[in-house]
């Protein structure tokens, strides 16, 4: 170790898997991980901070400069070293529960250099993103290219000739809350939890987002998507399964079901699992639809590696009327302004409506649903 700072010495044993969310299931606390994933996302870089790993070794770019990623700097906030760009042969060399060294940009094992690396410094990350904030306009404009591009061929989202699916649970005349393992979705989730608990919407959890719901002791109704991260213990608590299919009817998820002895039915339609949750929610015939940790901006859809957001732009337009974006809730409840100052603004400026209102079954109805925002804004209880 001559030479070599001791914070830049690191002994562990290593998990590896090319699928970030899948490694963080099984990595514990004082493990390396070894990964192979550009542009660590914000979700993925959370999922191992939360495990309290020593180090992530990564045979790609953390951060490549193409949009600014939190991923990186989420992962040295918590302490953790990142190697990146580490060689690839390592992926040939080791196993999980090898026993592994870092000295400084040095991977060893059994006291042999087997690879090196870059150190992820914070400066690098803010050389990064400084580079990515030169680029940013130019992948936006791509971004929007793409997306009206295939807007034309998901179309059928918006004319109403994707097929949904016949399910057993009763959303017709009720609200529902669509749940995404997405960014802040803990707070907003803890935020609208009185209102979850008083007016019990079905709880439609897209995915991971199945489980996400059972932190908060919740159980999901009906669980969308393609299976690739919800847990089995989940998905055996007997909601309703929907396997988010292709356009074309193939549907990769079902198989995991079908070993499960689990049954399903299958949503073909193009676009992302959460948007076909809203456009079931929606053509259902639900109220009110609260969605809590989905996607919805240019970076989202850069983390998630798509090309462009037309499934998302079409379900919106659609189901815009009946939407409440939960999103961010518990960022605004956190803010400066009181929340006790605003609701007198809002009480004042409403009193010449509630005159009206007493005279008008409709405007009573459109009163309920200002106050149904105002209550998921401040988590009203």
């Amino acid at each position: 170790m001559s030479g070599i700072k001791k914070e830049n010495y690191f002994k562990g044993k290593v998990k590896l898997d090319k699928r970030t969310k899948n490694l963080s299931k099984r990595i514990q606390a004082g493990d390396i991980a070894l990964i192979d994933h550009v542009d660590i996302d914000e979700m993925a870089g959370y999922s191992l901070a939360r495990n309290n790993i020593k180090a992530v070794l990564n045979i790609n770019s953390s951060i490549s400069g193409k949009y600014p990623n939190l991923g990186p700097k989420i992962l040295i906030d918590h302490g953790i070293y990142v190697l990146d760009e580490v060689d690839k042969e390592i992926w040939e060399m080791v196993s999980d529960g090898v026993e592994l060294e870092i000295h400084g940009d040095q991977v060893l094992m059994n006291g042999k250099t087997i690879a090196s690396g870059s150190v992820l410094t914070r400066d690098k990350i803010k050389e990064k993103i400084e580079e990515a904030s030169l680029n940013l306009d130019q992948e936006i404009e791509n971004f929007v290219q793409n997306t009206l591009e295939i807007a034309q061929k998901e179309k059928d989202l918006i004319t109403g000739e994707v097929k949904v699916p016949e399910v057993g649970t009763t959303i017709r005349g009720r609200h529902s809350l669509v749940v995404v393992r997405g960014h802040c979705y803990r707070e907003d989730l803890k935020t609208i939890l009185s209102y979850v608990k008083e007016v019990k919407p079905v709880i439609i959890a897209v995915d991971g987002g199945a489980d996400a719901v059972r932190e908060f002791g919740l159980k999901p109704d009906i669980i969308i998507g393609d299976m690739d991260s919800v847990s089995d213990e989940t998905l055996m608590m007997g909601a309703e399964i929907i396997v988010h299919a292709y356009s074309n009817g193939d549907a990769p998820g079902l198989e995991r079901i079908e070993k499960l002895g689990l049954n399903a039915k299958v949503f073909p339609s193009p676009g992302t699992s959460e948007d076909i949750a809203m456009l079931l929610a929606y053509e259902k015939g639900s109220e009110i639809i609260v969605a809590v940790g989905t996607h919805s901006n240019v970076i989202d859809f850069f983390e998630k590696g798509r090309k462009g957001m037309a499934s998302t732009l079409l379900v919106r337009l659609r189901v815009g009327n009946r939407l409440i974006d939960a999103r961010g809730v518990s960022q605004l409840y956190r803010g400066k302004v009181k929340i006790s100052l605003m609701l007198s603004l809002l009480a004042a400026a409403f009193i010449p409506v509630f005159v009206l209102a007493s005279y008008s079954p409709k405007i009573q109805h459109i009163i309920y649903l200002i106050f149904l925002k105002i209550r998921l804004v401040t988590g009203g209880g």
